[in-house]
């Protein structure tokens, strides 16, 4: 079992985003929720470095909060999977340790 990481700051406001990715250890999960669902879009700046830790980090962007913003499913990069509130308490639940990057 690894470790849940959230992140819930816009990843164009503050650098908790890039400080999670670059401490984060291969396997972790990172979940972004509340405003830091814009990390999880496609089209945006920060797209190329979430992509990127795609390939070390599983990345969850919870749906409802997708929704509240004004965004689709369609609008999240590739290979991020999206997940409703039972899936974050699922995440929480099947990981050791949840780091909080605030």
């Amino acid at each position: 079992m690894s470790i849940l990481h959230t992140v819930n700051k816009s990843p164009f406001e503050r650098n908790s985003l890039e400080s999670c990715i670059r401490f984060a250890t291969d396997g972790a999960a990172v979940l972004l929720f509340e405003d830091g669902i814009y990390a999880a879009l496609s089209g945006t700046s920060v797209e190329s470095a979430v992509a990127d830790a795609l390939g070390k980090l599983k990345v969850y962007v919870l749906g409802p909060d997708l929704k509240a913003r004004g965004f689709s499913e369609e609008r999240v990069i590739k290979g991020i999977s999206v997940v409703d509130y039972a899936g974050f308490v699922d995440l929480t639940a099947e990981h050791v340790k949840v780091q909080a990057w605030l």
